[in-house]
């Protein structure tokens, strides 16, 4: 995968003018003017607000620590204020845009406790996004020189407007689920629930999390005025001025953490309070099996990761946001140049009994007619298969033009979850090891699995794991882990993680089968708004079992599928085709599959609503254009768009033509035609297109075979 940042320019201009407070508020606004952040400190609590447009994001909201070497929540004076600006240009590949120009308004309050001790929080604004971190200088306390602490709690807060409703996914205890390998980003989403429905399992939500402001009984609304119109993108998004709820314009708000590193532990929301919206909270002390505390210690100086909040009055900045790169930097440097590509997956459908040599030839094979780069091992490869004959099989794999990705199990004390290889990514002795292996038998990435929360101890095994695997030019994909915070750019070798419930669910039961189309028109607003995503396969079996005849069915269309490939950002991108599907699936989805890019110059959102339908263009690092779209409900849904990148153009439309059928269908999609047709846009770069129950349709500029 070719990952090597290629940082063109890179410049930090930090302007910093130091001046004393004279008013209880001060602010800093975007670059444009639309953003502005308010901070405050009255009575010794210090709060900050964010509005757009003169709109209301985020009522005042919390700031302060709990720290080792004092709080700094309460009795807080602001010491000092001081200004800059930041500007950035940089390049990397992996992400949803391979260029990015980051200008940014800062701001830096210093503040003392009631102690003397001092903390500062650096704030950075720009159009699209506003990004806060705390500072904690070396200091004495008691007369004692203090050259590190631990930072026990924050007081971090999100108040957002009442009439708010909001798209979560529960944080869950630790020791649960299969094999007590939870938690691990795995629990369903809600769409449109009012802030106070309490979570799940009463621990919270993970990051990121999204909210529609003035957005009550917005899905029906959006729903009645999507059929009057026939025009998506251009009645709830639109964003000119329509009244949302109770009178609240409308707008969108992305809160996530980037920067997250072996220096600290990763955060999520509290369940909501009246009083003080949500708070960042961290870890359970039960996760990582108890071991390790739920706290960060840092040296000083030192830095919390940057908490991160996206606003617009539209989905498009939430959408195309990328923050999560913006703010941080390279750790180190790659080893090697990193490939892009798609892999075939034997274990989605064939599961544990086709981890054994004659079934992965099949699937090397399948991936080497294709012309896919890798092809995934899943467990137990150390004993249904043997490193010898892994040797053998990489040895194999390489002479069809295919190289090996290998599953491993994190390991430790943290899970019970008993598929092998074990005890080989848990130390850097065992790490050693190993990857000198797979460097010398040819692999080029491995799969790691069941990790075991978001403690600072658990954070420091990514990071060794990340650094050990770039010495051996390995790139490293994350199962039953946390949400990557900004990995893409801070490790070089890094692709992707699950976090989301994944694609080998619609395997295990219709219920997730059902979902899926959901799902999937969910997570380009949050979970894939802010990191990659291993979603784990463009499912091509319409059943569920190796015969493609029997177990529950898919619940979506083969362009929904194709679409998905577009839509779901990875780098390494997962194509569940199997080697039945060589004959089954008509020969333009076959060509399709075999065209299909994984990295990106850029990410434009065209029209949609999180959980109901979505559509995005996304221009491939060789220049080329695909707009894709999914639909998410049982309802047929005609979207009229502009995409002028097609203007005048005779392009390729990939559609579902509906099929005439008597009868009910009950819970299940229609009946549809997977179809390849030529489609002439007209100059005004308008397309109208007619999207089937759980459908899908691609637009592109490249060219393809018809029918």
């Amino acid at each position: 995968m070719n990952y090597k940042l290629r940082t063109l320019l890179l410049t930090t201009l930090v302007l910093w003018v130091a001046m004393p407070l004279s008013a209880e508020e001060t602010t800093v606004a975007s670059p444009d003017g639309k953003i502005v952040v308010t901070l405050a400190c009255e009575k010794g609590l210090a709060t900050y607000s964010v509005s757009y447009s003169g709109q209301q994001m985020l009522l005042p909201s919390c700031l302060g620590l709990k720290t080792g070497i004092g709080d700094f929540t309460t009795g807080l004076t602001v010491k000092n204020v001081r200004h800059g600006q930041v500007s950035r240009h940089y390049s990397m590949q992996g992400t949803k845009a391979s260029e990015a120009d980051y200008e940014a308004n800062s701001l830096v309050v210093e503040y003392t406790n009631g102690s003397g001790g001092l903390m500062s929080v650096l704030f950075q604004v720009s159009n699209r996004d506003v990004a806060f971190r705390y500072e904690l200088p070396r200091q004495k306390v008691e007369g004692k020189d203090m050259k590190r602490t631990v930072v026990l709690a924050e007081a971090t807060s999100f108040r957002l407007p009442d009439g708010t409703t909001t798209f979560l996914s529960p944080q869950i205890g630790p020791g649960t689920g299969w094999e007590q390998t939870k938690p691990s980003y795995e629990e369903e989403y809600g769409a449109d629930r009012p802030m106070a429905t309490p979570s799940q399992y009463g621990q919270g939500y993970v990051f990121p999390a999204l909210f529609h402001v003035g957005g009550t009984a917005t899905m029906s609304q959006y729903t009645e005025q999507t059929k009057q119109t026939g025009k998506a993108g251009q009645t709830k998004q639109a964003g000119k001025g329509q009244q949302a709820g109770q009178g609240q314009p409308e707008g969108w708000v992305l809160i996530s953490e980037t920067g997250v590193t072996s220096s600290y532990c990763g955060s999520h929301l509290s369940d909501y309070r009246e009083t003080t919206g949500y708070t960042i909270a961290y870890p359970n002390a039960g996760e990582n099996n108890g071991l390790g505390t739920p706290f960060a210690g840092i040296p000083l100086p030192g830095t919390t990761p940057w908490r991160t909040v996206t606003v617009g009055a539209t989905l498009h900045p939430i959408v195309e946001t990328t923050v999560s790169y913006d703010v941080v930097e390279p750790l180190y440097q790659p080893a090697t140049d990193y490939r892009p590509g798609r892999y075939t997956w034997s274990w989605l459908i064939w599961q544990d009994k086709s981890i054994n040599y004659d079934d992965q030839v099949k699937f090397i094979d399948l991936a080497s007619t294709m012309g896919f780069e890798y092809c995934l091992v899943d467990n137990w490869w150390d004993t249904q298969i043997g490193r010898e004959r892994v040797a053998e099989l990489s040895r194999y794999a390489q002479s069809k033009g295919v190289h090996l990705l290998l599953w491993y199990n994190s390991n430790g004390s943290w899970n019970d979850a008993p598929q092998g290889p074990r005890n080989c990514m848990n130390t850097s002795i065992a790490r050693e090891r190993e990857m000198q292996w797979l460097q010398s038998i040819g692999v080029k990435g491995i799969k790691v699995d069941f990790f075991g929360g978001d403690k600072q101890e658990t954070m420091r095994l990514y990071e060794d794991i990340l650094s050990d695997a770039n010495r051996y030019g390995l790139q490293v994909v994350f199962h039953g882990c946390t949400l990557p915070r900004g990995w893409e750019r801070m490790y070089p070798n890094f692709v992707a993680s699950e976090a989301v419930l994944a694609s080998e669910n619609v395997f295990f039961n219709d219920h997730a089968a059902s979902r899926e189309p959901f799902e999937l028109t969910l997570h380009p607003y949050c979970r894939n708004a802010t990191a990659s995503i291993d979603w784990g396969g463009i499912i091509m079996n319409k059943y569920m079992s190796p015969d493609n005849k029997s177990r529950h069915r898919r619940m979506t269309t083969d362009i929904f599928e194709l679409a998905s490939g577009i839509i779901l950002q990875t780098p390494v991108q997962c194509v569940a085709i199997q080697p039945n599907n060589l004959q089954e699936l008509p020969q333009f989805e076959l060509d399709f599959l075999r065209q299909l890019p994984t990295t990106w110059q850029q990410t434009r959102y065209i029209a949609g609503y999180p959980g109901r339908n979505v559509v995005l263009a996304r221009q491939s690092t060789d220049g080329k254009w695909y707009v894709a779209g999914l639909n998410g409900t049982l309802e047929q849904q005609t979207l009229t768009l502009s995409l002028p990148m097609f203007a005048g153009q005779t392009v390729s439309l990939y559609v579902d033509k509906p099929q005439k059928v008597k009868g009910k269908q009950g819970a299940l999609p229609s009946p549809s035609t997977p179809t390849l047709q030529p489609l002439k846009v007209g100059r005004q770069g308008e397309v109208k297109v007619t999207l089937q129950p759980n459908g899908g349709f691609i637009v592109c500029s490249q060219p393809s075979p018809l029918p």
